[in-house]
Order: structure tokens, then sequence, then C-alpha cells
């Protein structure tokens, strides 16, 4: 029997990806333009400088599957580093140290940059090589 759904397994990875992509840009831009709401005050700047641009610019790439994979990967590693600076250092569990949602992104970013653009991809538009799962 056919597993419920699995007609549309592509369709509901792209609406993912594009989904994930859009709540992941917000970050950047909040930090570097306090759009919608300010980042708190005594932020470090490396955060503003570093990882502003990266949640900007890798959350678009991303939402739209442009060079998917790498954009993908470098977020997820952003991710990563930004849970053992953050949240990692005041407890092992993400529970206890707010860090549930830095590890969702993580493994999310890593499971598309395994994955690639899949449909309704710049990177599909561009060559089929790059689709999902190829």
């Amino acid at each position: 029997m056919k597993p419920f759904m699995s007609a549309y397994n592509s369709q509901c990875y792209a609406l993912m990806r594009i989904v994930v992509g859009f709540l992941f840009l917000w970050h950047g831009v909040q930090k570097l333009f306090g759009l919608p709401i300010p980042m708190p005050p005594g932020a470090p700047a490396f955060i503003t400088y570093v990882a502003g641009p990266i949640e900007l610019i890798g959350g678009i790439l991303v939402m739209v599957g442009l060079f998917t994979r790498w954009a993908a990967f470098v977020t997820s590693g952003q991710m990563a580093v930004a849970y053992w600076m953050a949240h990692g250092t005041k407890a092992l569990l993400p529970i206890q140290n707010n860090g549930e949602l830095a590890v969702i992104y993580c493994f999310v970013f890593l499971f598309i940059a395994t994955q690639g653009g899949g449909i309704w991809s710049v990177d599909a538009l561009r060559g089929g090589k790059r689709q999902m799962g190829k």
C-alpha cells in the first residue's frame, strides 16, 4: 500500500524549504536592521555583523533554492555554533537552555543541504542535477 501523501513528497519538501528559509531570513533582518523588533540591548557586535548576514543571505538563498546545498550547509553550521555559544553553556539539554529553535534549524538545514533545492527552486531551473536527492 502506498504511504499516505507520498505522492506529495516533492511539494511538501519544497514548502518546508521555502518556509524555513523565509523564517530564518527574518533573524538576519532583525540583527542587521532592527526590524520588525530591535535586537536586545548589549548584543555582541559579532552577532550582528557575522550572524546577521549569514541568516539574511542564507535564508534568502534557501528560500528561493539558489546554491541551496551550500547555503543550507553554512546556515546549519552557524546554528550549531550559535547553540554551543548561547545555549549549550547554560545546560546540556535544549529543553533546559532554550536552544530548541537553534537545534531544529541546525538539523533542518543539514537535511536541506543533503537534499538540495528540489522543485520550485532556482537550482532546478538552472539544471536538474541540483534537485532533491540527486
